[in-house]
């Protein structure tokens, strides 16, 4: 009788054992808060086989875009706190976005508990390939003859690339017109399409679109290396710099051990010399900000957004 109590208790901790390990390998959910075909959803691929070869398991990605991200990031602390489910996470986006909007961006920048940012993307003015538009200065050129009609899109409201927008605006008195659409490749495609004159984009969205666009300026400290003949806003007579940061967040409720190891999760990735070399390849910056740095990184941002902010006149 001892004995065949033995193995019934052995063959059910044998069977929560199994079925803990299916459960740890059961794949992540990775919600990005845009539509597909922008930064993103761009890294978030790019990661998957990286993850999948380290550490055997699946990270399944998913959309939910709206709001320029605020959709996603008002929803994030409802999401499960196990580690089984992350979200995409941008600046100055959840920082700007509480700021401007107030209680209408349905989250605050503390609700957001984000665990690292990888990478890092300079802002960029582009147009179509056939634009007559040569140079930053005949763009603005014609907005000046013509306020309002320079149409840019954008992904998103108080993102990156709308911020960028309002500087240029203020920096080279002129009155453009701001189209934000659900993440950069629909911000692109209407580029294409035609549907705009210009695009407030990034420097990846010359990388990737090749002969179909022409960048006319980066705001980046200095030229990048993959476009040396495309002039900094600086060089140009206008000081900015300006981009976007992508990261990851879990809810709220997370236990620090999961925000640990998803952050560390996330910096062996970044750490693999063919993952460093792939995002290079496509005019990505990689950086390696960590849940250990990330309170002290997160202060000086919050800083410098707020500067930013009441220079564009968005707050007193």
């Amino acid at each position: 009788m001892k004995l065949k109590s033995y193995i019934s208790k052995f063959f059910a901790v044998l069977s929560l054992i199994t079925i803990s390990l299916s459960a740890a390998n059961a794949g992540v959910t990775n919600i990005i808060p845009f539509g597909p075909g922008g930064e993103s959803d761009v890294t978030a691929r790019m990661q998957q086989p990286y993850y999948k070869d380290i550490y055997n398991d699946d990270i399944v990605v998913q959309y939910k875009p709206g709001g320029g991200g605020s959709v996603g990031w008002s929803s994030l602390n409802s999401e499960k706190s196990d580690g089984s489910v992350i979200m995409g996470v941008n600046l100055p986006h959840i920082i700007m976005q509480p700021i401007a909007k107030g209680e209408k961006a349905g989250y605050k920048t503390e609700d957001v508990n984000v665990f690292s940012f990888f990478h890092y993307t300079p802002d960029a003015i582009l147009v179509e390939a056939s634009s007559p538009y040569k140079t930053l200065e005949e763009l603005m050129s014609f907005a000046k003859k013509n306020p309002g009609q320079l149409t840019f899109s954008g992904s998103g409201t108080y993102s990156a690339n709308h911020l960028l927008t309002i500087s240029l605006n203020k920096k080279a008195k002129v009155k453009t017109t701001y189209v934000p659409f659900k993440g950069t490749g629909a911000a692109v495609q209407a580029l294409l399409g035609k549907v705009v004159v210009a695009e407030a984009g990034y420097s990846t969205v010359a990388a990737k679109q090749g002969s179909k666009v022409r960048m006319l300026a980066v705001a980046s400290e200095e030229r990048l290396p993959a476009f040396p003949d495309v002039p900094t806003f600086k060089e140009l007579g206008y000081n900015i710099v300006s981009g976007a940061y992508r990261g990851y967040a879990l809810p709220k409720s997370a236990s620090k051990a999961t925000v640990k190891e998803w952050s560390d999760r996330i910096m062996k990735i970044n750490a693999d010399p063919a993952f460093i070399k792939q995002m290079e390849d496509n005019a990505f910056v990689v950086v390696n900000i960590g849940h250990k740095e990330m309170k002290k990184f997160m202060k000086k941002q919050m800083k410098a957004n707020k500067a930013i902010a009441k220079e564009l006149g968005l707050i007193k």
